[in-house]
């Protein structure tokens, strides 16, 4: 039975009931349908389910979407929906006429439209149970997140190419007449990953000291002899699919800290891909690879190895499963990052990122770009 209708069916609700637009995973998982504009999906066990559309949207929604859509007035949406005031009340009205009785909704359901449910039902919250599906990759999500990733490595080639190519001068790289700043770096990314038909947000270019923050996007200049953190997370912009990966580059000589940092995360990624296979424990690879980074000198707490080694990439850059210290087993389908990453203040950060699918056998990397420190 599939997962969702065993959580229809074991929390005694009649159908399960969404609201939201595309820009919810969940949503977009379920209906396979791009919109700005919130719709209604419903789905009672044993059936494909269904989804309210404006009239407006209703002949894409028949084409694109993964079943066939009904109209806001074919599911009487409007027969109490006089005022504004109403929304909420008549969309309540709507969907309790579908679903025929209790309703399980998402963690994110709209709570003014639930309240008004209440008055004509149960409702009833479900936690994870699509985001637990949605983990889970059939090959063609794989493709698609696969052809991300080669304009993800288009993207982090033009980062590289850009820092291989400045001079450097009084310890800054330069290009042209000009210092070569982070805002740059990422601009390039930007534009190759818009000519792949991608979008990115937040892509990050840290150098020196600012890497030592594992999120910081980074400003300024870039300097030589210091590690340059590159991480760059695009979604597709037709498909809603995500990558992920990092490198980190240096230009010039790095220190022979950062040497050492690089190598040992290098080797802790390699570690952890050669554990990884359907049915091992997120937890486990993680464990692995705080172990490798103690016995380099490497702590696990507020510096050195500071967060999750790796999660899942799919419809939401960051989701099931996780590789982290509550991570569970993981399933052949998932796609994982492995990211360790090192941070010292007064040194840098170095953080090597790779993503790929999880086999009964092992793991297929779908990250092809080098990661070579000097350039």
């Amino acid at each position: 039975m599939d997962l969702l209708d065993q959580a229809i069916s074991s929390s005694g609700a009649a159908a399960y009931v969404g609201y939201a637009s595309s820009a919810d995973p969940d949503m977009r998982y379920l209906t396979r349908f791009q919109t700005t504009d919130p719709v209604i999906y419903l789905k009672r066990p044993g059936e494909r389910g269904l989804m309210v559309v404006s009239q407006m949207e209703y002949a894409r929604a028949a084409a694109e979407s993964a079943f066939a859509p009904v109209t806001r007035a074919e599911a009487g949406l409007f027969t109490h929906w006089t005022s504004p005031s109403d929304r909420w009340n008549a969309t309540a009205m709507a969907i309790a006429g579908l679903a025929g009785g209790d309703v399980l909704v998402p963690a994110s359901f709209p709570i003014s439209l639930a309240r008004s449910l209440e008055a004509h039902c149960r409702v009833l919250v479900d936690e994870d149970t699509v985001r637990r599906r949605r983990a889970v990759k059939v090959p063609a999500e794989v493709d698609e997140i696969r052809a991300v990733q080669q304009a993800n490595e288009a993207a982090m080639a033009a980062a590289v190419g850009l820092v291989r190519a400045a001079e450097v001068r009084d310890g800054l790289l330069v290009a042209g007449d000009e210092p070569l700043t982070a805002e740059r770096v990422r601009a390039e990314c930007h534009r190759t990953l818009l000519a792949h038909g991608c979008r990115a947000a937040d892509t990050i270019v840290a150098c020196g000291e600012q890497a030592a923050q594992p999120h910081q996007r980074g400003t300024g200049p870039l300097e030589a002899c210091q590690p340059i953190v590159i991480d760059i997370f695009p979604q597709d912009e037709l498909t809603g699919y995500f990558a992920d990966m990092t490198r980190t580059v240096v230009k010039g000589e790095p220190p022979g800290e950062v040497l050492e940092m690089f190598e040992a995360a290098r080797d802790a990624k390699a570690l952890a891909v050669g554990r990884i296979r359907a049915g091992v424990e997120g937890a486990e690879v993680h464990q692995a690879v705080i172990e490798l980074f103690a016995e380099r000198g490497y702590p696990s707490d507020a510096t050195g190895f500071t967060h999750n080694l790796g999660h899942g990439v799919g419809l939401e850059v960051h989701e099931l499963p996780t590789l982290g210290p509550g991570g569970g087993p993981l399933e052949t389908g998932n796609v994982v990052t492995v990211e360790p990453g090192l941070y010292l203040p007064g040194v840098g950060g170095v953080r090597i990122e790779d993503m790929g699918l999880v086999t009964a056998d092992g793991f297929e990397n779908l990250t092809r770009f080098p990661e070579e420190l000097r350039v």
